[in-house]
């Protein structure tokens, strides 16, 4: 074997780990990071079958075991990311009539704490004027500078903190039953209100941001994955408009994400409209969705766009809906079945236990 062949049996090989080690249901960083990049690992494996074909002649066994196995592969991480591409049918339908007053937009903005480029969000503020901005990462430099839209937001739920986790919302719809929650970590705060979009029409909100699966932040995902469940599991129980909006830390295509949105029988907009990848927005070939909104089938979707880079290590993300409860049936709700429900009870368990 000449050092070509070498060479390209050592990626291949790990590219191939990269692929099946994520079928793990161990909650490990070095596990769950490959979550993250399959539309990477995906071009890669597609680079290293064209380059077997060119060096291997094929003479050898295991010439067709790696080839197969990169194959495999490659077809694993495209069933895993299919879903987000536009060739993919849509899971939430496009609103086709006039808006009113049962229409709203909100941004989501995970500002990166150190970055103080609030001009550039006050430009965004001011160009797509979102009935609610969630400023994510937010420490008291950040609240303070931008009580200059309050005016415009009267209404609030703000929790500044300096440990990259801080989190401030505002709004021109009447918030109320505001809650500001630790739902497993102590320094991990979520908001909970529901927003009033007029006299009659209400729904509920839930803002997250749990903290990430990586060596500097958690040695494993069971807080981060526990969080989500049992928010979904929350709002699985209540027959009722429901929005989640945050940065949860985790890309639309995990097997946590999906058993949220299956658990809680919420919808994503990205499904059959594109990846609308966040992070990182300094590096163009490390991208990956991790600023996420999920809502109920009582919403159809108007607008989605990442918008520009703010100066933080996330682009922001500007969605618009309109509140359609009479047309809730047009959309197509995946659920959980009795394993997977079991499986998120589990992990809620895990999270329960590793706090204590």
């Amino acid at each position: 074997m000449n050092i070509i062949s070498a060479v390209n049996l050592a990626l291949s090989v790990f590219f191939i780990y990269a692929t099946f080690v994520s079928l793990l249901r161990w909650d490990n960083w070095w596990v769950r990071i490959f979550d993250f990049p399959r539309i990477q690992i995906g071009v890669l494996l597609l680079a290293a079958i064209t380059s077997s074909f060119l060096i291997y002649d094929y003479t050898e066994y295991w010439h067709y075991l790696i080839t197969g196995a990169l194959v495999i592969s490659l077809l694993y991480q495209i069933r895993k990311v299919y879903k987000y591409t536009f060739f993919a049918p849509k899971q939430v339908k496009t609103y086709k009539g006039d808006e009113s007053d049962n229409s709203f937009s909100l941004i989501v903005s995970n500002v990166y704490q150190p970055n103080h480029n609030v001009g550039l969000l006050l430009e965004l503020a001011k160009k797509y004027k979102p009935d609610m901005i969630l400023v994510l990462e937010a420490n008291k430099w950040w609240e303070d500078q931008l009580k200059v839209i309050e005016d415009d937001y009267p209404y609030s739920i703000r929790k500044p903190q300096e440990n990259l986790y801080g989190m401030l919302l505002f709004s021109k719809l009447k918030l109320e039953e505001e809650k500001i929650n630790y739902l497993f970590m102590e320094d991990i705060p979520s908001f909970e209100a529901r927003v009033r979009l007029n006299e009659t029409d209400r729904f509920k909100l839930y803002c997250l941001h749990p903290r990430p699966p990586f060596p500097t932040e958690s040695d494993t995902s069971t807080n981060r994955d526990a969080e989500l469940l049992l928010v979904g599991k929350e709002v699985q129980k209540h027959d009722e408009p429901v929005l989640i909006a945050g940065d949860f830390n985790d890309v639309a295509w995990s097997n946590t994400t999906r058993l949220f949105q299956k658990v809680s029988e919420l919808l994503d907009p990205r499904i059959g409209r594109g990846f609308y990848n966040t992070f990182h927005a300094g590096y163009p070939l490390l991208r990956w969705s991790l600023d996420h909104v999920f809502h109920s089938d009582h919403f159809q979707l108007i607008k989605l766009r990442r918008l520009k880079n703010i100066g933080s290590d996330h682009f922001p993300i500007y969605a618009k809906f309109q509140y359609c409860p009479a047309q809730e049936d047009l959309h197509e709700v995946e659920t959980a079945d009795a394993e997977e429900m079991a499986q998120a009870d589990e992990k809620i368990a895990e999270g329960h236990e590793e706090v204590k």
